[in-house]
């Protein structure tokens, strides 16, 4: 990748739902600063949920956090701000007009700034063909570049820190397990249960409680928690320890991004949720099951199913039943208990498999590095003349 001078970025965050798109857009942000020494402001409407998953934010309108600069995202929004030469739409959120008005002035005086809307990640092949397309802004003759987050190298990759396999590989697990005060029962496989609310947690949860393995779950605070006290007819809080048969649950805090790495490196299976999540599991190269986030008219099945074919490709017709089985019953809210124990059967397959997929995903350039390149202008651009 060509050396790249240091420019200015402004990402413009809305929270939808949850913390996906705040997630990656904080995520990309402190690495543009941290590793590419990019100068960068970060646009959230809901300062809150940011701070959930980075503590040392505040809130308040303007601070810096982690080599960034945080803007909170309200309004009216400012007048005659000082546009950065390079701006990211995250997921279609729509720039506020008095900022699009100034990109336009930029235009007029012949530095136009580089236009980015940052895609949902998908699978679907469609999105190859889509990545790195044009559009020209009706009104003011701006041109936006869509970037697709992908799996393969005709996309713009995943977000991937320089240094994150490494320390995934130098983790110390006993020392985490000690600082989230969780004392994992011998023998014991050690599983992380992040999803939504889900109807068909109490199959999975019968299954482990009638398991031959014994199953140790840890279950950060959120949504998952309220459908298991629901199903088991408890209160588990966040510090309490429930067991029952085969099965022990930890109820640990909601962890900060740093800390939801450690849980994953340090689990032997992963439920993970919605997109941020999902990401960092296949960088923790440990089996995981994915709870996508629900659309409607069953898209996100769609969604869910072309990854499958993509990660399941050139495995065998066992494993490949097995672990669709169990992935289609989770995010359908079926009987998961029998297709968790099929899978179980599966452990050593479904380790080498998911390790393999992490080895590949590495030898691909990953998302931040291209957006760079994408800003200082090396990367191929397609044109459309669709509004944006």
């Amino acid at each position: 990748m060509p050396t790249t001078e240091t420019k200015s970025w402004d990402i413009f965050c809305r929270v939808i739902d949850n913390y996906g798109d705040i997630g990656v857009c904080w995520r990309l942000a402190r690495q543009l600063a941290n590793e590419h020494h990019q100068q960068v402001r970060l646009w959230v409407d809901d300062l809150n949920s940011l701070i959930r998953i980075w503590p040392d934010v505040q809130n308040t309108g303007q601070q810096q956090c982690a080599g960034v600069e945080i803007r909170h995202w309200a309004e009216p929004f400012p007048a005659k701000i000082n546009v950065a030469q390079v701006i990211i739409e995250g997921f279609a959120c729509d720039i506020p007009d008095p900022y699009l008005q100034e990109m336009a002035a930029q235009k007029c005086a012949g530095q136009p700034p580089v236009w980015i809307n940052l895609e949902y990640l998908s699978a679907e092949k469609w999105v190859e063909d889509c990545h790195g397309m044009t559009s020209v802004h009706p009104a003011t003759g701006l041109r936006k570049t869509f970037f697709f987050p992908g799996f393969t190298p005709k996309t713009g990759g995943l977000l991937r820190e320089r240094d994150l396999l490494s320390n995934r590989d130098s983790i110390d697990k006993h020392l985490f397990l000690e600082q989230i005060e969780v004392q994992q029962k011998s023998g014991s496989l050690l599983v992380s249960l992040f999803a939504y609310e889900n109807p068909a947690t109490a199959s999975l949860l019968s299954a482990w409680i009638n398991s031959p393995t014994p199953i140790h779950c840890l279950v950060p605070n959120g949504k998952i928690l309220t459908s298991i006290n629901q199903v088991l007819g408890t209160e588990l809080e966040t510090g309490q320890h429930w067991q029952q048969g085969n099965l022990s649950i930890d109820a640990i805090p909601f962890l900060t991004q740093a800390d939801y790495d450690l849980l994953l490196w340090t689990c032997d299976i992963n439920f993970v949720r919605g997109e941020d999540s999902f990401i960092r599991a296949q960088w923790a190269g440990k089996p995981f099951v994915w709870h996508i986030y629900p659309q409607d008219e069953q898209a996100h099945m769609i969604k869910m199913d072309a990854f499958l074919s993509l990660f399941l490709a050139g495995k065998g017709a066992e494993f490949s039943d097995k672990l669709h089985r169990l992935w289609h019953n989770w995010n359908e809210f079926e009987n998961t208990g029998e297709s968790w124990e099929k899978m179980l059967e599966q452990l050593p397959e479904w380790q080498v498999a998911t390790g393999d997929w992490c080895q590949d995903l590495v030898q691909q350039p990953d998302l931040a590095c291209q957006l760079v390149a994408l800003g200082a202008g090396y990367a191929p651009q397609k044109t459309t003349t669709e509004k944006p």
